[in-house]
């Protein structure tokens, strides 16, 4: 059984007791109860058993929908090839309810296939009790800085960085803060808040402390496609257009959230990804290779949509 009290601490000792009894329960063979998943994710694999730590005296407050978003950490920008604008995707989210999704920490980015597809990295899902997300929240707005940060920190000296984005809505605070160039190496007036972005950060990218945690596969029922114009070239061939109800003019191109890129999209549903006949979709691909029924050679992104995302 891992050891949780690290990595998930609950604040105060009216959470820590409920959740020290649940502790010894589970570890003394008692079967807990299934918690309930967020739309769009498989049953999430509870980082603590069933039995859920009440809110303590002076809680902070959160919405509790399956699809509100209470903490998310994105990071994305910079000077990148266009696949990797069109699968930016958020790393971290924490909703209401207490579903967490996340990408895991991997050291090496995954190499094309033979057919010169990238398969991304799956999320994972789990879910925290009311004592744990008490404890992340608190760390957010304290030691994490969002409490009292500012809406962005752009440093001029780096243009070509990826922006971290965190978001964050609960206990009265609703924001979101963009920081450019985010490292360990803070210095200057902003020192102070940045190596607390930095803690936060480092916390929520390796969330599941390099896998030992228990987590679920993250099952999208939605995926976004987006779709380039290719010139015809040497390499792996194109697969014939999948669909016969989606036309190549189905991908309208849409700005993305932040209001900058543009990109040619449209929401493809579980069954129509399948149709494209690759396997290990979960994580998403890049670099798929279709030819259309009007003769043009295209490229495919195709990423997972979470809960609360549009389509």
């Amino acid at each position: 059984m891992p050891d949780l009290s690290n990595r998930l601490p609950v604040t105060g000792r009216l959470a820590a007791l409920p959740l020290l009894l649940t502790l010894v329960a589970a570890c003394s063979g008692t079967s807990a109860t299934p918690t309930p998943s967020s739309p769009g994710a498989t049953p999430g694999a509870s980082l603590t058993p069933a039995v859920t730590a009440g809110p303590t005296v002076g809680a902070i407050d959160h919405k509790t929908g399956a699809t509100d978003v209470i903490l998310r950490l994105e990071e994305g920008g910079g000077f990148v090839p266009i696949d990797f604008l069109a699968s930016q995707a958020p790393s971290f989210t924490l909703y209401g309810d207490g579903v967490i999704v996340f990408q895991p920490k991997v050291e090496t980015f995954p190499q094309p296939d033979a057919a010169g597809v990238v398969h991304g990295v799956p999320w994972r899902t789990a879910k925290l009790d009311e004592g744990q997300i008490q404890e992340l929240l608190e760390f957010a707005l304290g030691p994490g800085a969002l409490g009292t940060a500012r809406d962005s920190y752009f440093d001029p000296r780096i243009a070509d960085a990826p922006n971290t984005i965190f978001t964050i809505d609960a206990g009265g605070v609703d924001k979101s803060v963009v920081i450019s160039a985010l490292s360990d190496q803070a210095e200057g007036a902003d020192a102070a808040a940045r190596a607390g972005f930095w803690k936060l950060a480092s916390r929520l990218r390796d969330f599941d402390s390099g896998g030992t945690i228990p987590t679920d596969a993250y099952q999208a029922g939605r995926y976004r496609g987006v779709l380039f114009d290719r010139e015809p070239q040497a390499g792996p061939a194109a697969l014939p257009w999948p669909w016969a109800d989606i036309p190549a003019t189905a991908f309208k191109e849409e700005p993305l959230p932040d209001g900058g890129t543009s990109l040619p999209r449209h929401t493809l549903t579980q069954a129509q990804v399948e149709v494209l006949g690759i396997k290990d979709v979960t994580g998403g691909l890049q670099g798929v290779v279709l030819s259309g029924p009007n003769g043009k050679s295209y490229t495919l992104t195709v990423r997972p949509l979470l809960a609360d995302e549009p389509a």
